[in-house]
């Protein structure tokens, strides 16, 4: 692709931010014969989207409807319907499935490439702006934007002096998660001085640090299918499920990234702590049941020997000491107070949140552009004609899972279809 444009020159529309949102709104104008320009402040292209799930990019998740769908988004759902209805899950999987990249759904509906590597999904996105002759610039600082003479487009300045004249402008900066990625929320300083309402910016899907050391002992282990809650002041506040991760700093995995924002409200009002149901689809009594099958069964075996048979034996040990139960014990001389010791410490394993990490660790940032400034039947600003906001530069909460990249794609898809 050509690296170098006359500045003089209007351009039909220029995309600042070469994530997923800014490649697929690019590639999706080129393809309608506009002349595009992707403007790129890091040497390559796509560095968090690399990263994204590992490595692996969790595409989308793949729920049956859209209404279903939308309902991840967390009140948003009146706003984005008539985006998701140009660009939904179905089309998002037709249009990387039909570009030769066949996907996969694990648990809870996340989609992933059949390749688990993020760089399928880098690849679609860099042969489709190739097809339209997309120019990159790649090391291209922009310093602000302002609206032209005359009100005939957009200027964008960069830090080099040169400026750009567009016609359409796609501002794809995303948030303020993961700055090392580029996504330092300068986007949103432009869009003020535009006249933008910036609602505040801060991390919304991040880890949480506990203050329970022996959790370091836990570190790379994960926990499927389990029921979080939290307490604060011994009051029940709010329940999650599923995957949690052990880490040398506390816990993270979906479930977890899925609680952090509300966390992070909580500890504004004092010590938050997290609850860990091992076991949430049965009672204690039919646990104890389980239990006392097992020390029956091997009676002359110790405790600390079998407990592996009914709980993850990585957590057999912190179990026993928590519970202030000696494993040396012999089966047949564990008390039944022992038992229910036991099993109240398996269904009930309590952690003390020490804070939630900071924006280097968040997966996304919660915060930016007021969604009543935006048309999103195109994703044009209420408040300066020609200028297009797409992704993580929106005020869109939404969960782990594959929603985030959701919202790329649509709104990328349909700014780039209505520039």
């Amino acid at each position: 692709m050509p690296n170098k444009l006359n500045e003089n020159k209007i351009l039909d529309v220029v995309v600042i931010g070469g994530g997923p949102a800014g490649m697929m709104a690019a590639a999706g104008a080129a393809a309608r014969g506009k002349k595009v320009m992707l403007l790129e402040k890091n040497t390559v292209l796509g560095k968090k989207l690399l990263i994204t799930g590992g490595g692996r990019c969790n595409v989308t998740n793949n729920k049956a409807t859209t209404r279903e769908m939308l309902a991840k988004y967390k009140g948003n759902d009146q706003f984005l319907f008539s985006a998701f209805s140009q660009f939904d899950v179905p089309k998002t999987l037709s249009f990387f499935n039909d570009r030769g990249m066949p996907t996969k759904e694990e648990n809870e509906g996340r989609i992933f490439p059949v390749s688990n590597s993020s760089q399928s999904v880098y690849d679609v996105l860099y042969e489709y702006m190739k097809e339209g002759g997309v120019t990159i610039r790649k090391s291209s600082i922009v310093s602000g934007i302002k609206i032209a003479k005359n009100n005939e487009g957009l200027v964008i300045h960069t830090k080099s002096g040169n400026d750009i004249h567009a016609k359409v402008c796609i501002l794809a900066t995303g948030g303020t998660s993961r700055p090392e990625t580029g996504s330092t929320g300068e986007g949103f300083a432009w869009l003020r001085k535009l006249g933008h309402t910036i609602i505040e910016n801060d991390v919304a899907l991040v880890p949480v640090a506990l203050t329970d050391t022996w959790i370091k002992k836990l570190s790379g282990n994960t926990l499927e299918d389990i029921k979080l809650t939290t307490f604060q002041n011994n009051q029940k506040q709010e329940t999650y499920k599923g995957k949690v991760l052990f880490t040398h700093f506390g816990i993270s995995g979906p479930a977890v990234l899925n609680m952090s924002k509300d966390i992070g409200e909580l500890l504004k009002y004092g010590e938050v702590e997290i609850v860990l149901d091992l076991f949430p689809s049965i009672d204690n009594g039919t646990l104890k049941s389980r239990l006392q099958s097992v020390l029956v069964e091997d009676s002359n075996k110790k405790l600390k020997n079998v407990l592996g048979r009914i709980m993850p034996s990585f957590l057999t040990s912190a179990i026993l000491t928590l519970a202030e139960i000696d494993g040396q014990t012999f089966n047949h001389s564990v008390s039944s107070e022992d038992r229910v010791k036991l099993v109240k410490q398996t269904k009930e394993l309590k952690f003390h949140v020490k804070g939630l990490l900071g924006k280097d660790k968040a997966v996304v940032s919660s915060g930016g552009v007021a969604l009543t400034e935006v048309d999103f039947k195109t994703m044009q600003s209420r408040i300066v004609p020609g200028l297009y906001i797409v992704g993580d530069v929106l005020n869109i909460d939404r969960p782990s899972g594959g929603y985030s990249l959701q919202l790329c794609w649509t709104t990328g898809y349909v700014a780039g279809e209505n520039c």
